[in-house]
């Protein structure tokens, strides 16, 4: 365990859940590639009800901190008791699905610290054969985002160019809201603004955050040097409780940032690009994607009509 008379710079938090192989590996890109600077790693125990303990403390000891919680409470919560214990100067929230490909938590937390004015900094991220995956975005959750989701990115280039997922420029630039996946915030920050936001279990509880930071007057910044693999599910077909949670989320994210009048039109725009979508895929024989938009249709009307009755 690291010494509290040691100043650290950063304490790495990885929420785990039933991800043990995933954890280790992750650990060991850490203990690699990172450099120059002190760092501990807090692995917060979401209730796995497995060996995750044990196998961790085998391999690396007092090197890593690990807190075991009596239920799994969600990302953002258990994050948050992660932040409880920590000693870092920065945070880093790292995914157990993610490999350093070189010393990108130096690199974020140099940038931080030479930044006073951004209180999220984030990397570009990539999948496992090196290409560029979804690191940021450009853009907060919203009608126009949803039109832009519909026509495959297509409209944000036109405004904002290449950029809104990934950073393809050789310079930081300033975002809506990084990926959770490899989120560094300085902890004077998160003191001012308060941490994950607990009504979110999964989904949308980085952008909900990002968005009070930035309320705050802080910027949202992408680093492209700091590259770091995320090696996120690649299926078409999420579950449908993964489904199910991400549009909760969704709608509980919209109901803390806008009007109730804005709230609707999203939804009946939601409702009917979906509609469209699975037209267009019962048209061309799209099989797996008429699956697709036939479920996320019924969990849509599912979470409005859920959210009313409260």
């Amino acid at each position: 365990m690291m010494n509290k008379l040691i100043e650290v710079d950063v304490s790495i938090i990885i929420v785990n859940y039933r991800t043990v192989k995933l954890l280790i590996e992750a650990i060991n890109s850490i203990l690699e590639k990172t450099r120059d600077i002190v760092f501990e790693i807090i692995i917060v125990d979401n209730h796995s009800e497995d060996n995750s303990l044990q196998i961790i403390k085998e391999y690396y000891g007092d090197r890593v901190i690990y807190l075991s919680l009596s239920e799994n409470i969600g990302f953002g919560r258990a994050n948050n008791e992660g932040v409880k214990i920590a000693s870092g100067r920065n945070i880093l929230f790292l995914n157990p699905d993610t490999l350093l490909v070189n010393n990108a938590i130096y690199i974020l937390s140099n940038f931080l610290d030479n930044h006073i004015d951004c209180g999220v900094v984030g990397g570009n991220l990539y999948s496992i054969d090196l290409k560029p995956t979804s690191s940021h975005n450009i853009l907060f959750p919203s009608i126009f985002d949803e039109l832009d989701q519909a026509s495959k990115r297509m409209l944000s280039r036109l405004v904002y160019g290449r950029n809104t997922l990934f950073n393809y420029a050789n310079a930081p630039m300033e975002v809506s809201f990084i990926c959770g996946a490899d989120m560094m915030i300085p902890k004077r920050v998160l003191d001012e603004v308060g941490g994950f936001n607990p009504d979110f279990f999964m989904y949308y509880e980085e952008t909900e955050l990002s968005y009070r930071i930035k309320q705050a007057g802080y910027k949202i910044m992408n680093v492209p040097f700091a590259k770091i693999i995320h090696l996120e599910g690649q299926s078409i077909m999420q579950s449908e409780s993964r489904e199910y949670q991400s549009l909760l989320s969704r709608r509980i994210y919209f109901n803390k940032v806008y009007s109730k009048c804005y709230i609707f039109f999203a939804d009946k725009i939601y409702l009917t690009i979906t509609a469209v979508a699975f037209i267009v895929s019962v048209l061309l024989g799209l099989d797996i994607y008429k699956k697709k938009l036939k479920q996320r249709y019924r969990l849509i009307l599912k979470v409005q009509k859920e959210s009313r009755a409260r």
